[in-house]
């Protein structure tokens, strides 16, 4: 794949002042589906299989979804080529996201030929934003072994498919020691910023499941309590996140390291740390859309363990 023509005077003007575009908003649509899919199976099925199923599928579609948050830092979608790839990637999570359901028990194929697609865009559309070609290509090897499992974990079923999709995840961790970090351009204002829009469409889920355990029942006083008290976790949380500020303290000190410390601080505390955030506000949301179904009703211990253990 060769470079691209020459961009445009309003990409030129994007790279210089790089904020989230209308495009990655709309692109984090489909994030939502995904937190809401992934919520509705382990409430659906929660034991230990369904847990540690969410934990797997949360991870390997976190990192692409992530990687992409890196793609978009790197070359911004201010090209119509680039914003038609994109909405080519989110319509790939799309399809990711309809097979959660049954992705271990029918439709893991799918889920691996469309997280395939999604693989292959964020390579090659890397492979002509001015990186490197040494460190796109150590990239794309991890990124492609890691697809590759879950491609043929899809044709499986039961543990193997389990065990393939779990080593797809592990995977991950050895990015920062295969990759060369410091040849990926970071903008530190608008990583953090796109990072935080995506903790509150996952907050935004917590909203939800109140209004979904609510469903068309009447309005009661423990109903209503019952809403309130999950509003306010999710409204704790939302604090404890963003109510000092903590993101212009972030930019500048992410502003602040040289490239090697900058990139892989950002894999750590990006990509690993908000995926435990992830899952802590599904669990969460399992928790609350129990609650608020049955205000009156003591939860079970496993309702319970999600609630109070995605509030930690």
């Amino acid at each position: 794949m060769t470079t691209e023509a020459a961009d445009p005077p309003e990409a030129r003007s994007a790279e210089a002042d790089l904020r989230v575009s209308p495009l990655e908003l709309f692109f984090d649509l489909v994030f939502v589906f995904t937190v809401t899919q992934l919520t509705d199976s382990l409430a659906h099925h929660l034991d230990g299989g369904g847990l540690a199923r969410v934990l797997v599928m949360l991870a390997i579609i976190w990192w692409m979804y992530d990687a992409f948050i890196w793609l978009a830092n790197a070359q911004p979608p201010a090209t119509h080529r680039r914003r038609g790839l994109h909405l080519l990637g989110m319509a790939s999570f799309l399809v990711v996201a309809l097979t959660i359901p049954h992705a271990f028990d029918g439709s893991g194929w799918m889920f691996g030929w469309a997280y395939l697609v999604i693989v292959v865009l964020h390579t090659g559309m890397f492979a002509v934003s001015g990186v490197p070609p040494v460190a796109v290509t150590q990239m794309g090897v991890i990124n492609g072994i890691g697809c590759g499992l879950v491609v043929v974990g899809g044709y499986l079923a039961g543990t193997a498919q389990l065990v393939l999709w779990v080593a797809a995840f592990a995977l991950q961790f050895a990015v920062p020691y295969v990759v060369d970090l410091p040849m990926f351009r970071l903008r530190s204002e608008h990583f953090i910023e796109r990072h935080g829009l995506v903790v509150i469409v996952a907050f935004g889920e917590s909203v939800v499941a109140i209004g979904v355990g609510a469903g068309d029942a009447h309005l009661t006083v423990p109903l209503l309590c019952s809403a309130l008290f999950t509003r306010a976790l999710c409204g704790g949380l939302w604090w404890a996140y963003f109510g000092d500020d903590d993101s212009a303290v972030c930019t500048r000190f992410m502003a602040a390291q040289d490239d090697a410390r900058r990139n892989l601080l950002a894999v750590r505390l990006y990509n690993v740390a908000h995926y435990f955030l992830l899952l802590g506000v599904l669990l969460m949301a399992v928790g609350a859309k129990s609650v608020v179904a049955h205000p009156a009703d003591v939860i079970d211990t496993r309702q319970a363990a999600a609630l109070a253990g995605g509030v930690a």
